[in-house]
């Protein structure tokens, strides 16, 4: 990819090298301060805890959003996104629409979001609750060695991928599928989530088509997103060791499909999986 000079987002939280955990919003240092307040003044350390807890309910440790510098992956993530934002701005603007950003967050081993808390073995993951996607980069080594998708491009398509769940919540997908999940099966709440994949790989695809207009994929590029989709298709994943109902974000075939609709016709409206007799 040809990134260098492109705007860098600021809409990034940076929690590498801090805890996963979280208390009153603050983890392990929280429960630090708390004993040492404890001990200083004879108090139970549970009430201490309680009185945090309540001053601060359901908080998640953050920190300020930003762009950041000294850090190469860093630095392409920012561009990655600042581009990602440029983009929807302009296709939200032409439908009278005003585009919300999500923010990034970087992590390393785990993390705690208003979804819940994860690990980085779950994979990069969209929290529709607090409208932030998470990563931790060691995702990107996994793609180049465990699925053999290595490539700028190929990262620079997860990202998208991400942004494209934002984009499904922005639009009201998120609440509209989870609504039908829970009135239907669990064979046809993995359908809808198939689809949902679908969706956000043809979004990433969009995205892929107004990067390559303002000429910032190299060759090959394309062939990098459309192997890193296919890699992780359940079926690549499985090895046939589920049944195709339990499918839950597309076969390999699937996800390239729609990774390159979106990239051929650059129109979010072409991504309306919900709607196609077949995927």
């Amino acid at each position: 990819m040809r990134l260098g000079g492109g705007r860098r987002s600021s809409n990034i939280e940076d929690r590498r090298g801090l805890g996963a955990g979280t208390i009153g919003g603050g983890g392990i240092g929280m429960v630090l301060i708390v004993l040492a307040v404890s001990c200083l003044t004879g108090t139970n350390p549970l009430t201490l805890l309680q009185v945090v807890e309540q001053a601060n309910p359901g908080q998640t440790q953050s920190v300020p959003a930003g762009t950041p510098s000294g850090d190469p992956a860093g630095v392409f993530i920012a561009e990655v996104l600042g581009d990602t934002e440029e983009t929807w701005e302009r296709v939200f603007q032409a439908a009278g629409q005003s585009y919300d950003a999500p923010v990034l967050v970087l992590f390393v081993d785990a993390v705690q979001s208003a979804c819940g808390s994860a690990s980085s073995a779950s994979g990069p993951f969209y929290c529709p609750a607090d409208q932030k996607v998470y990563l931790d980069l060691s995702f990107f080594r996994q793609l180049d060695q465990r699925f053999g998708a290595p490539g700028d491009f190929a990262q620079a398509y997860v990202i998208a991928h991400e942004v494209g769940h934002h984009i499904q919540n922005l639009l009201g997908v998120n609440r509209q599928v989870a609504q039908a999940q829970q009135q239907g099966s669990q064979s046809q709440a993995n359908a809808l989530s198939v689809r949902m994949e679908l969706q956000a790989d043809c979004f990433a695809g969009v995205w892929g088509h107004h990067a390559q207009r303002k000429d910032k994929l190299d060759a090959g590029d394309v062939d990098e997103g459309l192997a890193a989709a296919a890699a992780i298709g359940d079926d690549q994943l499985t090895k046939g060791r589920v049944s195709p109902d339990s499918f839950t974000h597309g076969t390999s075939a699937q996800r390239a499909r729609w990774l390159r609709q979106g990239m051929s016709s650059g129109d979010m409206n072409s991504c309306d999986t919900f709607r196609a007799t077949s995927l």
